[in-house]
């Protein structure tokens, strides 16, 4: 039987009627069309489908939405403000702290749920917070080099970004997102 339920989401408010045993990941991506929360494992273990829920950071993979009723979900959609995006967002493309997109969005909402509840960690700090997300393609220090640019203020409030796809792929933005095929 489905459950009515209200969920804050970047900060807008959305209703939806769900069967109680739906995934968080699943509710954002199917029911609010929010894909830059990715399904990596299903089991907790990869990172790629981190949010923040109420400031925590979770594993939308294993956190039912029926819990979230009424609670405040940040997901990498609502980083970027007026234009802008989030000195995470930047930093990863500035120093080049993603290559294929598909754990990005969890590692810059584990990065940002770090910074939240500690805006000057060490680099260990770190290491060790970030150790729960999973990259198969970079050997994790680009990741690293670009949280800490944010740490230690580095990054270029006037950097600009020459590739739209660039851009797009570290917001999860319609631009970046793949085509079915058809026959």
């Amino acid at each position: 039987m489905k459950r009515a339920l209200t969920l804050h989401v970047n900060g807008e408010e959305h209703q939806v009627e769900i069967e109680p045993n739906r995934l968080l990941l699943h509710v954002l991506r199917d029911e609010l069309g929010l894909t830059g929360t990715k399904e990596g494992c299903s089991i907790g273990v990869c990172g790629a489908c981190s949010v923040i829920v109420d400031g925590r950071l979770v594993s939308s993979c294993l956190t039912l939405a029926i819990g979230c009723n009424r609670k405040n979900i940040e997901t990498i959609e609502g980083l970027a403000k007026d234009g802008k995006l989030h000195p995470l967002q930047q930093a990863f493309i500035e120093y080049g702290g993603f290559q294929c997109g598909i754990c990005t969005p969890g590692q810059i909402m584990a990065a940002k749920a770090l910074l939240d509840e500690n805006a000057k960690p060490s680099e260990e700090e770190v290491k060790e917070w970030m150790s729960g997300n999973l990259c198969r393609c970079t050997g994790y220090y680009k990741i690293l080099e670009s949280v800490m640019a944010v740490v230690d203020g580095k990054t270029d409030p006037n950097y600009t970004f020459r590739k739209r796809e660039t851009t797009a792929k570290i917001q999860s933005l319609d631009v970046y997102k793949p085509v079915a095929k058809t026959n």
